[in-house]
């Protein structure tokens, strides 16, 4: 069996626009908050906006392993909620700082 035929194709098309959403949003907040460090010079800010990086690269990659190389999906989740997870560790260090 296949990856691509354990849900079906409304629901890989549900998720494949959720995840392209998430994707323009994550992109338009590390935009800002990039924006805003170099504005302000201010670290924890460019630390923010590395953390939102870090997150909408976990979710395009995730997106990018499953539909175009066809790796399994749950390698596809891991992979995504490592960066998930790196990108709250940094967001939680910049709003430390």
């Amino acid at each position: 069996m296949s990856p691509h035929t354990t849900v079906g194709t409304e629901v890989q098309l549900a998720i494949a626009v959720v995840k392209t959403l998430i994707l323009a949003a994550g992109g338009i907040v590390t935009y800002l908050a990039y924006s805003a460090y170099r504005r302000t010079g201010d670290g924890s800010l460019r630390l923010l906006s590395i953390g939102f990086g870090l997150i909408v690269v976990g979710v395009l990659l995730a997106g990018f392993t499953f539909e175009l190389l066809g790796v399994d999906l749950g390698i596809g989740i891991l992979i995504e909620s490592l960066f998930v997870l790196a990108g709250m560790l940094i967001i939680a260090h910049s709003l430390r700082v």
